[in-house]
Formats: structure tokens, sequence, C-alpha cells
């Protein structure tokens, strides 16, 4: 029996979802295998789609009690997406090996009372409840998890990659040629952080 292909995948989050695109083939010759939309939200649980958005406002002790219930809905329903994706990409011959998620360049590390007398850092709290359940999700089932922040993407791939910005941007327009709608900014963005794992080693 022939061994799986190596695959890499690239996922762009966000409030409630994310866009997973996974690559495999050579950094010369990727090759899109699968494009996803990963729910990350319940709509039986009020406010999980904008977590820290639905705690503004709340007492200390019970927005903490309502954040551990949004990650772990978050994070169970990211391993399970994940688990799914990477079934599929099994069963057509590609074993994903690791995975990169687009960061945020917001501040992070703030406490939950902080986070909550800001709405700046609510916003990118909310981002980065949903990346963080992801990247729980990836290591549990065994991805090597990359974190790249969204304005260093197109600098670190076109020198991987030795290709100028718009080069890379044709590249990856033509990779979603024949996958059919949607293949907009977060499928580009996601498929250029698999390319560019791809083209670090990541696959191999």
């Amino acid at each position: 029996m022939r061994a799986p292909a190596a695959g890499v995948l690239g996922i762009a989050p966000h409030s409630g979802w994310a866009a997973a695109v996974l690559i495999a083939g050579t950094p010369a010759e990727p090759r899109v295998i699968l494009r996803e939309r990963l729910d990350l939200s319940d709509a039986r649980l009020a406010g999980s789609k904008q977590p820290y958005h639905e705690l503004e406002g709340l007492p200390l002790a019970r927005a903490q009690r309502q954040l551990a219930r949004f990650c772990i809905s978050a994070g169970g329903l990211a391993e399970s997406a994940l688990r799914a994706l990477l079934e599929r990409a099994q069963a057509g011959g590609v074993e994903p090996r690791a995975a990169a998620i687009l960061d945020s360049a917001g501040r992070s590390g703030a406490t939950l009372a902080a986070i909550l007398a800001s709405h700046a850092l609510i916003h990118t709290a909310d981002g980065n409840h949903f990346r963080e359940a992801l990247a729980r999700g990836c290591q549990a089932l065994g991805l090597h998890v990359a974190r790249i922040p969204q304005r260093e993407l197109a600098v670190r791939a076109a020198a991987a990659l030795r290709q100028s910005p718009q080069q890379l941007a044709a590249t990856v327009k033509a990779l979603g040629r024949g996958m059919g709608p949607p293949w907009g900014a977060d499928q580009k963005h996601a498929a250029l952080l698999a390319w560019l794992l791809l083209a670090e080693g990541a696959g191999s």
C-alpha cells in the first residue's frame, strides 16, 4: 500500500468560524486537497459567536463561569471539525502533519477584568478565543501548530517561496480554480499559510 502524501493546513479564524485549506504537493507545485468551513460556535449557547462581547457588563465571577462554558464549547467544536477534516483528507490519501493559524497583531495576555473594561481588548479577545480553541484542537490531533501574524504573512511567504507578493497572489488565486466558491480573502489567506508551511518543511 502506498504511503499517504503529507499535507499542511492553513486556518483563517473569525468570530464563530474559520476558513481552512489543506495543501499537499511541493512548494513549487502546491495543490489544494480540501477547502472547508469550520464552525466554532454553538447556536444553542447564547453569545458563543462573540463570547467576550457577551460577557461585557457582567460581574467578574459570573463572567469567569460563562467564559469557561464558552471555552469548553469552542474547544469541543474545533476538535470535532478538525477531526472530520483530517478523516476526509486521510480517506483521500493525504496525511495532514501541521497547521498554521492566522494570528492578530492585537495585544494578548490581559486579565479578564482588564479585557472587559476595554472594548478594543474585547474585539482582540474574541478572535483569540477561537484561535486558542483551534490551536488546542490541532495539538490534540497530533498536528504541529504555528501561529503567524497576518501582518507578517506576505513578507514571510515571499522570502520562503522566493516570489514577489504579486506572484504569490496570482498562484493563490489559481489554486482556488476548480474548487468553486467561496475562494475569497479568508480562503486565500489560509492557502498562503499552508503553502508557507510547505515551503518551511512542515509537511515533510
